[in-house]
């Protein structure tokens, strides 16, 4: 399998230069492969966001390496680094990151009106997705008339319309009653069918059993990493 993203002694640290630096991740290191399930898990304040910001390039990491689809993240200008998370990366948040003055169809085209797609193949490509999540009958509304379960399903569409490399996941399910979890968590498995490379945060131990591997987090260090079958998962 492709390696599609690789890190490398990864340190983040915040506040460098002041008299009390923050090291929030250090010498990481991670190789992830096409098709991978990858869950991150940890205490509040182990770093899994810091972790998170980082391999998505929301974030560049202070010291060590990370190459993103054999693209190494820190030679890359931000023109550079913008077009790349359009084309390459989608990202789905817990607070589902809409915008409210937008309708349905406006906020799922965003990607792919950023890279100059054409009117036409965003509209059909817009029908298609919706068709897909079962929310094509949203599209001329605001997201403030969806309920919580419709507007993770909106900021999925977003985030798969690109055709993206890497789903980058944050708490997707954190403000979603058990029924609406597992719909959505039962959309990310069949992307992840599609070989899809899925990297999410979580601390739903429900969700930790959907995937092929689990990172646990401490102190901004990788402690255990976990992968399917291992009977140490379930302890």
């Amino acid at each position: 399998m492709e390696t599609v993203l690789q890190a490398k002694n990864m340190t983040k640290i915040y506040g460098m230069g002041s008299k009390q630096p923050f090291t929030a991740l250090e010498n990481i290191d991670l190789e992830i492969k096409t098709g991978e399930f990858i869950v991150v898990m940890g205490p509040s304040g182990s770093g899994k966001s810091t972790l998170v910001n980082n391999i998505s390039t929301i974030d560049i990491p202070t010291n060590g390496s990370l190459y993103i689809l054999n693209q190494e993240v820190k030679q890359m200008s931000e023109n550079q680094l913008g077009k790349f998370r359009y084309q390459y990366l989608g990202f789905i948040f817990q607070n589902y990151n809409l915008l409210n003055s937008l309708t349905i169809y406006e906020n799922i085209m965003i990607p792919l009106k950023l890279i100059g797609e054409d009117k036409k193949v965003i509209d059909e490509k817009v029908h298609q997705i919706t068709r897909e999540l079962d929310i094509e009958s949203l599209l001329n509304k605001y997201p403030h008339e969806c309920s919580g379960g419709q507007q993770q399903r909106v900021a999925i569409a977003r985030a798969l319309i690109g055709n993206p490399k890497i789903i980058i996941a944050d708490e997707p399910t954190g403000n979603l009653d058990s029924q609406n979890s597992h719909e959505i968590l039962s959309i990310f498995k069949k992307m992840n069918e599609n070989h899809i490379t899925i990297i999410m945060v979580s601390h739903d131990p429900l969700i930790a059993s959907y995937s092929s591997r689990l990172l646990y987090l401490k102190d901004g260090k990788i402690e255990k990493e976990l992968f399917k079958g291992d009977k140490t998962q379930q302890e």
